[in-house]
């Protein structure tokens, strides 16, 4: 299988994280093809490139090289879950759903709720691995209500399935799951938001994962300061 992974910018794209981290921490070969966040406009250069294989305009997308269509594209798969399942598909020994019945379902219920909510805590709160913004973190638990309710909410999700699966990931071993939240994670240590022990205990986790530390790695290098990423600084 020859797969090649479009993304944006590693500081930044928390999209983007969540099938590469996936893809790595599971040791699947994949070719990575950055395009640089320039601007979200339709005539952007990121749009122009990315729109050639997803008409959305958005990262991440997954090519799959080794089905063509008449034409000679590549399979193209875009949105995370969409990316997540076909991964999984594609490579069953990789065991990155839960085998368990249960315990898979509870795994798509919680990675679609990360998918569609939390919007609270992700608006006041962008991917921004290279920043330290601790200051902020607390002013936003101070004035919105919303982004304390995400945050519970969070706490209480990751605490319920850590005590259920004994850590120390969501479902014990690697899943979807942990790839999904991975960028949370970021969100979390870059503004230090207040977490409990256990969960605290389980951050770190994710932190010391090979593949989320490469991506830290790539995105700690980029040295590339964008100022519409940049709600809270005006400069590194």
């Amino acid at each position: 299988m020859s797969l090649t992974l479009l993304i944006g910018n590693k500081n930044y794209s928390s999209w983007s994280m969540r099938p590469w981290v996936l893809l790595k921490q599971a040791g699947i070969d994949f070719t990575e093809h950055m395009v640089r966040f320039d601007s979200f406009a339709p005539d952007s250069h990121f749009k122009h490139t990315v729109a050639i294989h997803n008409p959305v305009g958005k990262v991440p997308v997954l090519l799959d090289n080794t089905h063509l269509s008449p034409s000679g594209q590549p399979l193209a798969v875009w949105d995370t879950l969409a990316i997540a399942e076909y991964v999984a598909e594609s490579f069953p020994q990789a065991r990155l759903w839960p085998q368990d019945v249960a315990a898979r379902a509870r795994a798509r219920s919680v990675c679609a709720e990360m998918h569609s909510g939390f919007g609270a805590l992700r608006s006041h709160f962008p991917m921004n691995i290279e920043a330290s913004l601790p200051h902020i973190g607390a002013l936003v638990l101070r004035d919105q209500p919303a982004v304390r309710a995400d945050l519970a909410r969070l706490v209480a999700m990751w605490t319920e399935l850590l005590e259920q699966h004994g850590g120390p990931l969501l479902f014990g071993h690697f899943t979807v799951a942990d790839a999904y939240f991975a960028p949370v994670v970021m969100r979390l240590k870059t503004y230090a938001l207040p977490v409990p022990e256990r969960v605290a205990t389980y951050l770190q986790a994710v932190c010391e994962l090979p593949g989320v530390q490469a991506w830290v790695a790539g995105a700690l290098a980029e040295h590339d300061f964008l100022d519409f990423e940049e709600p809270y600084r005006l400069g590194r």
